[in-house]
């Protein structure tokens, strides 16, 4: 069993629409300390971050809130680095996916201390391999994985001599909307994408048994990246991004499952979940189903509801 610390990250400021705030008590509202702790586990809600605005950087015409973001980003570098030093699994409960900028990179220092090399999950629609030179928007959710890896240095949120993430180390699985500049920018620094067809072609274990297998090989430490959109809008609305085709109910589950089996993860973000434009709590509890089964618990553990 683990220790898990619960971390608030209520940034709605890199999606460029209100609402994503509210994410982190949807969550702990459906329920997710009672399910982990229901599996043996032990669980410390450390509440929610509230860092004030990064004040020394100043506004950027491509990178839209800048200074929020970036306060979030260094709050959660170091409160996630500190909780894996302990050796505790850190949940990010979101928020926006910006977060994962302060999210990853906190592992990234983590896994340099310890001398294991960091692979990033990311399920999600979108590949997020912006910056403010790419962005059709400006929105910093679509920059986090660009700036985890180094490719987004447009002002100093972070050191730049920090651990940062082997584009190659980043799996990401259930993309189907990617911006025709960071197409290019993804196949240029190879970036792994599983993309919908792909899913369709090859299968989702075979998927998972490949990026697993190369993260074991390496004595890795992953770290998984869900965003409410990576599963089809008609399984969980509750977010300002929706895609039509995404994963299933079934595939997103054997993921978890087939995650857990591997006993690989080191860390969790669950993001993008806007209660506002949610169906009576649907999403955060299919996020919450999902988090227990990546923490253990099995299809066949799940009682019947009533009707």
């Amino acid at each position: 069993m683990k220790t898990i610390a619960l971390i608030g990250a209520p940034i709605e400021e890199g999606s460029g629409r209100r609402g994503a705030a509210m994410g982190p008590t949807a969550l702990r509202i459906a329920g997710i300390d009672t399910v982990l702790a229901g599996l043996g586990h032990g669980v410390e809600d450390e509440g929610d971050l509230r860092p004030s605005a990064a004040s020394d950087l100043a506004n950027h015409p491509g990178a839209n809130n800048l200074q929020m973001v970036a306060a979030f980003t260094r709050a959660l570098n170091d409160a996630v680095r500190d909780t894996a030093r302990k050796g505790h699994v850190p949940i990010i409960l979101g928020g926006d996916h910006a977060l994962s900028m302060g999210s990853v990179s906190g592992m990234a220092r983590y896994a340099d201390e310890v001398g294991r090399a960091l692979f990033v999950l990311w399920l999600d629609a979108h590949a997020d391999f912006n910056s403010p030179a790419t962005s059709p928007s400006g929105n910093m959710h679509g920059m986090p994985v660009a700036f985890f890896c180094g490719e987004a240095e447009f002002a100093p949120i972070l050191p730049k001599d920090r651990p940062l993430v082997d584009p190659k180390r980043v799996f990401q699985v259930g993309i189907r909307s990617v911006d025709a500049r960071e197409r290019d920018e993804i196949a240029e620094h190879g970036v792994n994408v599983y993309d919908m067809r792909t899913v369709d072609e090859l299968g989702m274990a075979y998927i998972m048994r490949q990026i697993l297998d190369e993260v074991r090989a390496a004595n890795g430490l992953l770290h998984v990246s869900l965003d409410v959109d990576f599963m089809d809008p008609e399984l969980a609305p509750g977010v300002g991004t929706t895609v039509p085709g995404g994963a299933t109910f079934r595939e997103a589950h054997l993921i978890m499952e087939m995650l857990y089996d591997s006993d690989l993860v080191s860390s969790l973000d669950l993001v993008e979940l806007n209660p506002f434009l949610d169906d009576r709590g649907k999403s955060a509890r299919i996020l919450v189903e999902l988090t227990a089964s990546l923490f253990g618990r099995r299809v066949l553990d799940r009682p019947t509801r009533g009707a």
